[in-house]
């Protein structure tokens, strides 16, 4: 869940920085691009250490 959602963020984030440069009507500024990148960033380390932790149950180690 928390990597679909990183994906999707990161896909606004994606697609915000193409229209600015294509163009030129981005829709987000430089604060508003930091704060999606900041939390697509989050989301993909909270889905990887759940997946850590659900190997390690896993294993049983």
């Amino acid at each position: 869940m928390f990597l679909a959602a990183s994906v999707i963020v990161f896909a606004v984030y994606f697609g915000n920085v193409a229209l600015g440069a294509f163009a030129g009507a981005a829709f987000l500024g430089d604060v508003g691009e930091m704060l999606v990148l900041f939390g697509a960033t989050v989301l993909f380390v909270v889905a990887i250490l759940q997946k850590e932790a659900d190997r390690t149950d896993k294993n049983g180690s």
